[in-house]
């Protein structure tokens, strides 16, 4: 599965600034259509069941969805957790591919931005 973050000090926090580790270093952002988006919406489920459905009935919906959308605490600049929830949208299967060839239309390397505005506590622990 791979994911699209919109929020940007979500992923902040998830890649630590691009300093938390070499497999995490460079920060990418991936600018997708406005139609890939809506289409990953429509076809996704939670990415856990709701309280108004049996686990059987979530399954089913989930097999039969390429798209899991769960809520995660938003970050703020310090990377401390928020009162609100940020969208995360996981891709598999038949929505991977229309990312990778239909829904991308700008990847820029974003890292050295990233590194610009990256807190002085944040840089210093880091080192």
């Amino acid at each position: 599965m791979t994911w699209i973050k919109p929020s940007f000090l979500w992923m902040m926090y998830r890649a630590g600034w691009g300093l938390k580790d070499v497999g995490q270093a460079r920060i990418l952002a991936i600018d997708i259509s406005r139609e890939g988006f809506e289409w990953a919406l429509k076809h996704s489920c939670q990415s856990h069941p709701d309280a108004s459905m049996s686990k059987d009935e979530w399954l089913r919906v989930k097999e039969t969805t390429p798209v899991r959308i769960q809520w995660d605490p938003d970050r703020g600049l310090q990377l401390q957790p928020k009162p609100y929830r940020a969208i995360q949208i996981g891709l598999s299967k038949q929505a991977v591919e229309l990312y990778v060839r239909q829904w991308i239309e700008r990847i820029s390397d974003i890292t050295s931005d990233a590194h610009d505005i990256t807190p002085g506590e944040v840089r210093s622990s880091a080192k």
